[in-house]
């Protein structure tokens, strides 16, 4: 497979004019001879750059896009540092260790080392990936040894907690896909390798992305370490783009991008110690990365189109969740515009063994479409791959150039494509900014509706209702995960039309849509089904499912639940009495409502509204009828006074606090009693 990549990017010429035979520091004859035989005959930039530095005992950190040759960048180097070597090691005598995240990108590694491995007389490898019985390893690495070990940091941490194997002559150590490695949660695997190895040594850490991390690995576990950056300058060649400069960019090479120079930076200790332009590679008439924006409810519609287009091409889909692959490759295959087309699912979940027979199946096709999670997004050298759609943009920006450097690999040409909504518009600036330039690709209006469809297919089967059910949920909480929250805010998901992109028969009672307030505007109800009746098409399955039921309902007639009975309500609880202040307060209110009453009754007696007698009567000093109490004048001119004292004692309550306030108001309602 290497070799037929390798003779391909020979023939499109667009590599270095270095040859592997003229590097300095010489490669041995049979290096060089296996080289050949791979087709292996000009260098890479990431290759011309790495090599001499790594055979002249220096450290490197090599930041180069994927797809450049960073495979052979280390391999080679790490056979002849082992072919240097005056004596044969000992059979459990380790003296190179290469680090890779995943078991697929391992087994690649090691599958493709395995021509130059064959040139070392008297050293053996081994390689050690997760998935296996470790007893059964750890047995086979006791009895046969090994000097090279390929493998991931899980399975090398267990394997080096024993005294299996000696590494204290170790001569070089790779980090593939630093980056990743630890992105992935392997710091203390990392550190305890590092721990195990001397300090004496060669190391090489190599990704597409040089993060923090990185950058903080290389100050620890590296020795006077030179950094290499291989980047191309590209222009865009499309029309709308009016042939504008774009500067660095970190894609492919051949990923549709008009190549117009490479230059490698190399640094010392961090500091810019060189700079090389001279390196020359042949021009092609390419377009830019492009992005598609469209609504959700369109967005499955828009990708079933996509395939048709493209339905001569081998193509890798991407999603968010292992369950959103699960559901599209049962969903897919039955569009019957897909029907006949080579669909096949990847993802982490599955068991490594049907991992291996999906990605070799995808791998021997010349046309099929591969729908998959980001395990398949870093290191997999899959041939000929001519179409990456990212359906779902990545958590973590940095996986999205990952995910396109799944094709053009070498200099073989490829197109990759991401579907934005509406408000995720702002990511195509973000990506400009890190070195990934998109053009757009125009929405469809006239594809074919395939929401349908996939309801009937719900309708039908039970496994696609469930299915679709598990990969909404999956993506929505997903979407909560993203690294750029702010471009991708989860509270802003039109979950209606969400919903509808997925062909949902009801939106799931989730917490995400129970208690906040997101979009149900654009789903469209189906009426007049019982979910509970669809039946699986898969009669085990169904039968299996009536016989739960009918289980249940037997437990349920047997041991019916007790009815839920209701709370007794709790008694009122016994009323405080009041403080001495609260009923001083309600009794001033009281009061004070009083008086105003009656001072605004005296202001109508000045000015005459009413007369002494209605006065009296509004104010309690007349009889129950309405009219004067019997008696002479005396009585009158005492009600005068009565009134003259009433009055004085009002503006003495208007100056007056507290309950000293209303003496002269308690003496007038005793008179009144």
């Amino acid at each position: 497979m290497a070799a037929s990549t390798a003779a391909a990017a020979a023939r499109k010429g667009a590599l270095t004019d270095q040859r592997f035979s003229e590097l300095s520091p010489a490669l041995s004859p049979e290096v060089v001879e296996a080289l050949d035989r791979g087709g292996f005959q000009r260098c890479t930039p990431v290759q011309a750059a790495a090599i001499p530095h790594l055979l002249s005992h220096k450290d490197v950190a090599v930041d180069a896009a994927t797809g450049s040759g960073k495979t052979l960048a280390f391999i080679v180097p790490v056979v002849e540092i082992l072919r240097r070597r005056s004596s044969p090691p000992k059979s459990h005598e380790v003296l190179a260790l290469i680090i890779s995240p995943t078991r697929e990108l391992s087994s690649q590694i090691f599958n493709v080392a395995q021509p130059f491995f064959a040139t070392l007389n008297g050293v053996s490898s081994m390689l050690l990936v997760g998935g296996l019985d470790i007893k059964a390893e750890l047995k086979k690495v006791e009895e046969e040894g090994a000097n090279i070990l390929v493998g991931t940091p899980g399975k090398l941490f267990d394997i080096m907690h024993t005294d299996a194997l000696e590494y204290k002559n170790l001569e070089i150590l790779i980090l593939d896909e630093a980056d990743r490695l630890l992105d992935m949660g392997f710091q203390k695997h990392i550190n305890f390798i590092l721990s195990m190895l001397p300090k004496l040594r060669r190391t090489g850490l190599f990704s597409a992305t040089q993060t923090k991390a990185v950058a903080d690995l290389s100050k620890a576990g590296l020795r006077n370490p030179i950094r290499v950056e291989v980047k191309t300058e590209a222009k865009s060649t499309s029309k709308d783009a009016g042939q504008q400069e774009l500067g660095p960019s970190i894609t492919p090479l051949g990923l549709r991008l008009e190549v117009q120079s490479i230059y490698f930076l190399f640094y010392y200790d961090c500091d810019l110690i060189f700079l090389n332009s001279s390196c020359s590679l042949q021009n092609h008439n390419l377009v830019l990365v492009q992005y598609m924006i469209c609504e959700a409810s369109k967005k499955s519609s828009q990708l079933v189109d996509f395939l048709v287009q493209n339905s001569g091409k081998k193509i890798m889909v991407y999603f968010a969740t292992c369950a959103c692959v699960d559901y599209w490759a049962v969903v897919l295959p039955l569009i019957k515009s897909l029907k006949g087309s080579p669909i096949i699912a990847y993802h982490g979940k599955m068991k490594q063994s049907l991992r291996e027979k999906a990605l070799a199946s995808f791998s021997a096709l010349s046309s099929g479409v591969l729908v998959c999670t980001d395990v398949a997004a870093r290191g997999l050298d899959i041939p000929s791959v001519d179409l990456i759609v990212q359906y779902d943009p990545p958590q973590d920006p940095n996986v999205f150039i990952h995910r396109a450097g799944r094709t053009a690999r070498y200099d073989q040409e490829g197109d990759a494509i991401v579907f934005l909504l509406p408000k995720e518009d702002t990511y195509v600036e973000f990506l400009k900014l890190r070195g990934v330039p998109l053009t757009e690709r125009e929405c469809l209006a006239n594809t074919d509706d395939v929401i349908p469809q996939i309801r009937s297919a719900a309708l039908e089967d039970r496994n696609v209702m469930e299915k679709g059910l598990r990969a909404f949920v999956s993506f929505v909480r997903a979407y909560k995960e993203h690294h750029c929250s702010y471009i991708f805010r989860w509270k802003d998901l039109e979950i209606g039309k969400l919903a509808m992109e997925y062909g949902l028969l009801q939106i799931p009672s989730m917490p995400e849509v129970k208690h906040h307030s997101l979009s149900l505007e654009g789903f469209i109800s189906v009426d007049d089904v019982d979910i509970t009746q669809i039946k699986y098409k898969d009669k085990a399955r169904e039968k299996q499912r009536k016989k739960a039921l009918k289980r249940k309902a037997e437990e349920e007639a047997q041991n019916p639940k007790p009815e839920r009975k209701r709370p007794p309500e709790k008694p009122e609880k016994p009323k405080r009495k009041k403080t001495g202040k609260q009923r001083q307060s309600i009794q001033t209110k009281e009061d004070l409502d009083e008086l105003a009453h009656e001072y605004r009754l005296l202001k109508k007696l000045k000015r005459g509204d009413i007369d002494e007698e209605e006065y009296e009567k509004l104010t309690g000093f007349g009889d129950s009828d309405g009219e004067a109490s019997d008696g002479d004048g005396s009585n009158l001119d005492e009600r005068k006074k009565g009134n003259k004292a009433q009055k004085k004692t009002k503006q003495r309550g208007k100056c007056k606090s507290g309950s000293k306030k209303f003496e002269g108001r308690s003496k007038l309602r005793s008179k009144r009693r």
